[in-house]
């Protein structure tokens, strides 16, 4: 039976697209629903669906960002409420998509398309999606890391950035603590500071990551360091000369 995905951040519109898929194609299965791009692409990672359908304009990743990390996981189809001039670009790239509304009549043109698709190899659609994001005026923003794979003793655990407190470094391993636990990971910080937001990850060390959102406050000690107090964690995290800076607002 094949499967798919719905993404889309109004439920209204999911709804709708689930039952004039249901309508036109009773025999795929839905199998997941997203409300953002970063959903998406957990569901995608999750189900491994024949096919995704992406709205365009999503909080946090648009479908194109989303589209670009999925790659070759999927079929993509994207949803659009666009004009003429963004349709054009979508047949220029020979691109699925449909248009909002769902109409019934052109949502079964995208089934039959899809149906001849469905044991193909979904292709890299990079370039394309870059060149489509151009012509549709959205701009591409970086992707950073939404997830940490670590050990927890014999257990791999999958982490979501934002209830990660810090990172910090030793010579062999960096330690990720959370409010209700730590995991161990190989990668240094040095990597880690390229590969997370920045807005949300602050290095304050060359050893040290620490979430933004998990600073209570700075202090200092009788040798006059600088030092970053985490919300609900005893440790105080040493800020580096080179980092002081990033508190002179605070």
């Amino acid at each position: 039976m094949p499967t798919a995905i719905i993404a889309d951040d109004e439920r209204l519109m999911r709804e709708q697209m689930q039952l004039r898929l249901k309508q036109a194609w009773p025999e795929l299965e839905i199998v997941g629903e997203a409300k953002n791009g970063d959903e998406a692409i957990e569901l995608v990672q999750r189900h491994k669906p024949d096919f995704t359908f992406l709205d365009i304009r999503m909080p946090g990743k648009t479908g194109l960002e989303a589209a670009k990390v999925i790659g070759t996981q999927s079929h993509i189809v994207f949803v659009t409420a666009y004009d003429q001039y963004a349709v054009e670009a979508f047949e220029q790239g020979a691109v699925d998509y449909v248009l909002k509304p769902a109409e019934p009549n052109r949502l079964r043109m995208t089934v039959e398309r899809l149906k001849s698709r469905l044991h193909a190899a979904p292709t890299d659609m990079s370039a394309m999606l870059s060149r489509l994001a151009q012509q549709m005026g959205i701009a591409a923003k970086p992707s950073y890391l939404q997830w940490i794979q670590a050990s927890i003793g014999q257990e791999l655990r999958l982490i979501p950035v934002e209830e990660i407190l810090f990172f910090q470094s030793d010579e062999k391993y960096t330690c990720v603590r959370t409010a209700r636990y730590e995991a161990l990971i190989r990668k240094p910080v040095r990597d880690l500071a390229e590969e997370l937001d920045p807005a949300l990850f602050w290095q304050i060390h060359r050893a040290t990551l620490v979430n933004v959102n998990a600073i209570e406050g700075v202090t200092r000690d009788l040798r006059g360091r600088h030092l970053v107090m985490v919300k609900g964690h005893s440790e105080k995290l040493e800020v580096s000369r080179s980092f002081v800076h990033l508190f002179k607002q605070m």
